[in-house]
């Protein structure tokens, strides 16, 4: 057993703890004590850590690793169906996993994710180059297969897709990528899909942009241009008139089982359906304003009761990978929510989106040692509100490893 005693101890499934011990064996946390607390057991005394705070690996619930490449070419624009045609341009297709233009460059944003306090992940990808880098650096999580079509009539696409997913390691499951992307019959075939395989989690974007919501209530709008543009338009298309939650919510694709990510045009009806349905609503608020869709409202995501969780979405979109910046543009947005509340959500709200629950996202004992060691400038108050303020990766320790 190895004891470690820290400044703060963070476990987010309880109150913070001043001077608090954490325990360790076998890869496993085995106690958290205080420090009046001593062990049952004699043993040869906590490793002291000094100036530091504990707390879980963070869950990074919205990523699109095989985009790194992208980083810095992709300009912020004003609104995202002009960022979505710079994305288009710069973009050549869908990557092959084993192109190397695109593994070296994910490979170095998977190193960077560690190094900010990821220990797992909800990757987004098309072309499957990342569950075999993911498994080789360590980091746990989901890969969803992200397949979109919005002239699909069926769910054939699914078929003629399934031995990629075969051939790949870990945990992968499938995502439609969004309303004005894929058609009705894909959802539905893909939900039919998710609900009948071993991982039944599903990761959808939805109520990002004004253009989304304006496609899905009136069938005009810059989207249904594109889709004429591409010739992906179908004429046979009934416009559902209404927000998106309340579109994939009659098509019966939306459970407790889906992450919901972006959310950003969504008003209080929608968000309470989230919350009864038990969907987690994943937020990405740096990501929203580069691409211009606006800033998410992350008070009233919280009010709602819905399960919120954090992801940065891809380096076409953010500067970097560190959760703890994704964090602090939270707390700037949000200063009305608790810190503890926003701490929760980057680690086991994510852990529980992703199936992760029991092993990840809370210092709780038997869960797996996946511990953060960051280090202090000074004595610290009230630990949760420095931790949302902005963690530097070069303050981080993975006591694991």
């Amino acid at each position: 057993m190895t004891a470690y005693r820290a400044a703060w101890v963070c476990p987010i499934d309880q109150a913070p703890i001043r001077g608090g011990i954490v325990s360790v064996e076998g890869g496993r946390i085995l106690g958290i004590r205080d420090p009046g607390t001593g062990p049952r057991t004699p043993d040869p005394g906590p490793r002291d850590l000094g100036n530091v705070v504990l707390m879980p690996g963070l869950i990074n619930a919205h990523i699109h690793l095989e985009l790194s490449w992208l980083r810095g070419r992709v300009p912020p624009a004003a609104r995202f169906t002009d960022w979505v045609r710079q994305l288009f341009a710069t973009r050549r297709g869908i990557e092959r996993p084993d192109d190397p233009a695109v593994v070296a460059p994910m490979r170095a944003a998977i190193e960077e994710l560690h190094a900010s306090g990821t220990v797992a992940v909800g990757d987004i990808s098309n072309s499957l180059a990342s569950p075999a880098a993911l498994r080789e650096a360590g980091i746990d999580g989901v890969v969803f297969h992200e397949l979109l079509g919005f002239s699909e009539r069926d769910g054939a696409l699914i078929e003629r897709t399934r031995e990629a997913r075969r051939s790949v390691p870990g945990r992968v499951s499938l995502a439609p990528h969004a309303p004005y992307s894929t058609s009705a019959e894909l959802f539905q075939a893909i939900r039919a899909a998710v609900d009948g395989s071993q991982c039944r989690i599903m990761s959808v974007h939805l109520g990002e942009s004004p253009e989304e919501t304006e496609l899905l209530a009136t069938g005009t709008g810059p989207w249904r241009a594109i889709l004429q543009g591409i010739g992906a338009w179908r004429d046979d298309w009934q416009v559902p008139r209404c927000g998106p939650v309340e579109y994939l919510d009659g098509l019966g694709v939306i459970d407790r089982h889906t992450l919901v990510v972006h959310g950003v045009q969504l008003g209080g009806a929608a968000l309470a359906r989230l919350a009864a349905i038990g969907a987690t609503l994943v937020t990405c608020p740096r990501s929203n304003h580069w691409v211009g869709v606006g800033v998410p409202p992350i008070e009233a995501f919280y009010q709602s009761g819905v399960s919120v969780a954090v992801g940065t979405d891809s380096l076409a979109s953010v500067d970097d990978l560190n959760l703890f910046s994704e964090l602090k543009a939270m707390r700037r947005v949000a200063p009305a929510v608790p810190a503890g509340k926003l701490l929760e959500s980057a680690t086991l709200a994510g852990a529980r989106a992703l199936g992760l629950e029991r092993d990840l996202g809370s210092l709780t004992p038997g869960k797996r040692a996946e511990i953060l060691a960051i280090a202090l400038p000074k004595a610290v108050d009230d630990i949760e509100e420095y931790l949302v303020g902005g963690i530097h990766p070069a303050q981080i320790t993975h006591l694991s490893t």
